[in-house]
């Protein structure tokens, strides 16, 4: 809840210090602005500074929230308790009562640290140490070494002078004790708001091991050729559905007979999430290269096929008609009126496709490769390696993206008269 709320503060700042100051104070070019922009797509342009401002953003929250070396100390989250806590205890037998104190040492959980020694002093009741790591709860067994124990009657009724019944919880300095249903203290450090490093590692651990596993390699495989698996086996899966799809929407679009013959396969077929087809795939193709192909040609196709269909059927009656006056022969109108204006339609669905093939291919190599992003986030996962985890998913989003952009770029190259009319 705290990393939304600073999350929207720093989007509602951003918006008006960006669009109510900055850009007032620049003079506008009002002659390229649009009377409308409602439907057109060309008249609404991404502003770079909301775009950069959001990325830091992201990862500001992550640093404050795991806490970054690259931050100062004072943007850092509070962070987990570590050192010394120390409570008092009173325990209760045959009537007597007595206590005693327990000196905790919260330590780091990578760093193994011993319980210091302490005058275990006079009574029933000794004192003890223990330790216990951050993020992590201890049981503190104190009556180990006292003269009485549980077994003899003795029960601990008060913590700090505060009443205690099991399944009660005390607050302390440094955490809280939680007495259990046998009478054990459970003491917990407090934990701060920052993230465990075993779920959210810091962004420059994340750097750190992808730098090592950029010049190391995982799993006898270099980073490069693990995306490099990943991305020809998209390629060729989005390519094949596209050489079937794109001829499919075209017939669907245009003929009445394969419109009907091939509407209800298509309607059928796209709702079905991909990931819902790999076991189907894994049984008829196996486990290798060839059934993550056919996964990926099951992705892409019916995108693509519906997507050229729309294209065909949202061509204007208006331009085949004046194609027609003017002479033209089916093959012209063909090549001329409808493969241009769909064009922009099957771009889109392109994109689409492209997507959802990204997404699949991770899918289908967490189930079973030897190479590939997804293999790798999934052999990580199995060993708590996170940041490996992380980086997975970073890699895997910046080359989806940078494949849209790569895709956008060809769109405006080859189709410019895309939202012209």
């Amino acid at each position: 809840m705290i990393p939304l709320l600073i999350y929207v503060g720093i989007f509602i700042a951003a918006f008006f210090i960006v669009t109510k100051v900055v850009q007032k104070a620049v003079p506008q070019d009002y002659t390229s602005l649009k009377t409308v922009t409602f439907g057109d797509e060309s008249a609404v342009r991404p502003n770079r500074a909301a775009g950069i401002i959001s990325i830091l953003t992201i990862f500001l929250l992550w640093g404050i929230f795991t806490g970054s070396s690259l931050l100062p100390g004072f943007l850092h989250a509070p962070g987990p308790f570590e050192g010394t806590a120390s409570f008092t205890y009173t325990a209760e037998a045959n009537g007597d009562t007595d206590d005693a104190d327990v000196t905790v040492i919260v330590h780091p959980r990578e760093v193994d640290t011993d319980a210091p020694e302490v005058d275990p002093g006079d009574g029933f009741a000794k004192n003890d140490a223990t330790t216990v790591a951050q993020w992590r709860t201890g049981l503190i067994n104190v009556d180990r070494n006292d003269d009485i124990t549980k077994g003899d009657g003795a029960q601990v009724i008060a913590i700090n002078g505060e009443a205690i019944a099991p399944g009660e919880t005390v607050y302390v300095d440094g955490g809280s004790i939680t007495l259990t249903d046998k009478g054990t203290p459970n003491f917990e450090p407090t934990r701060g708001w920052q993230m465990e490093p075993l779920y959210l590692p810091a962004p420059e651990e994340v750097w750190t091991r992808t730098l090592s596993i950029a010049s190391e390699g995982f799993r006898n495989f270099t980073l490069v050729e693990h995306l490099g698996y990943s991305l020809f086996r998209v390629v060729v899966g989005f390519l094949l559905g596209a050489l079937v799809g794109i001829p499919l929407g075209y017939a669907m679009g245009l003929s009445n007979w394969f419109r009907g013959w091939f509407d209800p396969i298509v309607e059928f077929m796209r709702p079905v999430p991909p990931l819902a087809l790999i076991p189907l795939v894994i049984i008829w193709a196996g486990i290798g290269e060839t059934g993550k192909i056919i996964l990926l040609f099951l992705a892409a196709l019916w995108i693509m096929a519906i997507a050229a269909r729309s294209g065909v059927s949202g061509v204007k009656i208006s331009k085949v008609h004046a194609a027609y006056s003017l002479g033209a022969s089916k093959a012209q109108i063909m090549r001329h009126v409808i493969i241009p204006n769909s064009l922009p339609e099957i771009f889109t669905g392109a994109r689409v496709a492209m997507g959802v093939c990204w997404g699949t291919v991770v899918a289908a190599e967490l189930v079973a490769a030897e190479q590939g992003a997804g293999m790798m986030i999934m052999t990580a996962s199995k060993f708590q390696n996170t940041d490996i985890v992380i980086m997975g998913i970073i890699l895997i989003g910046v080359i989806g993206f940078g494949i849209d952009m790569l895709m956008r770029w060809a769109e405006r190259l080859l189709v410019p008269w895309k939202g012209k009319g």
